[in-house]
């Protein structure tokens, strides 16, 4: 893979090149930033359910911190790529690697979830189902390719949808972001129907019929390596790898500091995970135990370990990427940084495993996935059903659903398949507290003039 022609500045909607003050890729992370899909992560939930007076991450604060991490790994490696294949590299390509794939690294971590639906993955297990089990009603009026993008519906494939399409009466291309930042979110690129457990690059997809040929161009702007045409199936780009990295890093870590402020998990047990994993990465534990005895406070303990941890898993992020880096531009990896890393340490493994136990499965994950799931299948009931009829078939009712669904989401002269991603465009895009609310009201359970 050329090192020169896996970036671009091209960007979706075919706007022209403007001189301005910020690179292309640092007008990507601030586009993101304005953009009213990313204010929503604000209010949807990450694992717990937003307790009030007690912080804990949600998905925009999740994403600000995978950013963070992003841009560090991206600028250590760029240094790297410019350092060890200058003699590689044109004039573009190593100001582009010094001084900007940091950027573009950033900007991919900021937008990483935004196609996530609210209530987590049981948003996006409530979408998937609700056509799994409609399947005697609904799969006839989709071709192949559309149910199986309908019956799989992926965050990750959202999230370039959300990005990138031109929603009714709006601008074309999305928010317009570069190629680049896109193929750096890119981490299952291929279509539903070629999704395939064990295999990285397919275990879910990457984008929905109705953004192929968008994916298309930006596969092809980026140098993106094919391995079939039909069903496509592309490689994995090689900044996917540290996209996926930090959004690890930080989950792997932020959920256990978010358990201890909660009272699930215990001081003790996430100081000693936390102060294992440290131990194993550095080799002056002595200077952290001394500066952990001296802080009295518990949380700022945790805090304290948290980004030491976290500055130890950059570290094997950064190291793993190089020695592998050969392999990463043929598209060949077969497994994620920290998978690689988990694989050879066992306190990763234990944070892990106690993960599963203690958090992923505590009563209130459980109430909130569970109601979550049952909200969000509600939703598209009350509005499918109805898009899906002509217009002389809808009864007042009909009418009435509808009248509750914004234009931009209205495709009524697109085709079943369009109609459907409007509503679900609708749906996904929902904070959690737009859905209860909605649901709620349309059941009756609220019942009331409110704005």
């Amino acid at each position: 893979m050329d090192l020169n022609s896996i970036f671009t500045n091209q960007r979706t909607g075919n706007n022209p090149h403007t001189k301005v003050s910020r690179t292309d890729f640092q007008r990507d992370f601030d586009r993101i930033i304005f953009s009213s899909a990313f204010r929503r992560l604000q209010n949807k939930t990450q694992v717990f359910p937003l307790p009030g007076s007690v912080f804990v991450h949600n998905r925009l604060t999740h994403s600000l911190e995978v950013s963070s991490v992003g841009r560090s790994l991206g600028s250590v490696i760029g240094e790297f790529i410019h350092d060890n294949f200058i003699n590689d590299l044109n004039e573009d390509s190593k100001n582009f690697y010094l001084h900007n794939l940091g950027n573009v690294i950033a900007a991919a971590c900021l937008c990483h979830d935004i196609g996530n639906p609210a209530f987590g993955h049981s948003g996006e297990d409530a979408i998937a189902s609700y056509f799994d089990r409609n399947e005697s009603d609904l799969k006839s009026k989709f071709n192949e390719k559309e149910w199986a993008d309908l019956i799989n519906f992926e965050g990750n494939a959202n999230a370039i949808r959300v990005l990138a399409q031109q929603q009714q009466g709006k601008d074309a291309g999305g928010i317009q972001l570069t190629f680049a930042t896109l193929a750096s979110i890119a981490k299952y690129p291929c279509e539903a129907i070629a999704k395939t457990k064990g295999i990285i690059h397919r275990k879910k997809f990457g984008f929905f019929q109705d953004e192929k040929d968008i994916f298309l161009e930006i596969a092809k702007g980026t140098s993106m390596i094919q391995e079939n045409e039909n069903p496509y199936i592309f490689k994995r780009h090689p900044f996917v790898w540290l996209v996926e990295a930090a959004d690890d890093i930080c989950y792997n870590i932020i959920d256990m500091e978010d358990a201890h402020r909660l009272g699930i998990v215990s001081t003790a047990d996430c100081k000693n995970l936390f102060f294992e994993l440290v131990k194993s990465e550095t080799n002056d534990i002595n200077r952290v135990e001394q500066k952990l005895n001296s802080i009295s406070n518990e949380n700022e303990q945790i805090s304290y370990l948290r980004a030491k941890v976290i500055n130890a898993l950059i570290n094997k992020s950064v190291e793993l990427y190089k020695s592998n880096f050969n392999t990463i531009l043929e598209g060949n990896l077969d497994k994620g940084l920290l998978d690689i890393y988990k694989s050879e340490n066992k306190t990763l493994q234990d944070i892990e495993s106690f993960s599963i136990e203690k958090i992923y499965n505590h009563k209130a994950v459980v109430e909130i996935e569970n109601a979550g799931y049952n909200v969000m299948y509600e939703l598209l009931d009350h509005f499918i059903p109805s898009i899906l009829k002509s217009a002389d078939e809808r009864k007042s009712y009909d009418k009435k659903a509808l009248k509750l669904l914004p234009k931009q989401f209205f495709y009524e002269e697109g085709t079943d398949y369009q109609k459907v991603l409007g509503v679900i465009d609708f749906v996904s895009g929902m904070t959690d507290n737009f859905a209860t609310d909605l649901y709620r009201k349309i059941k009756g359970i609220d019942i009331g003039m409110t704005m």
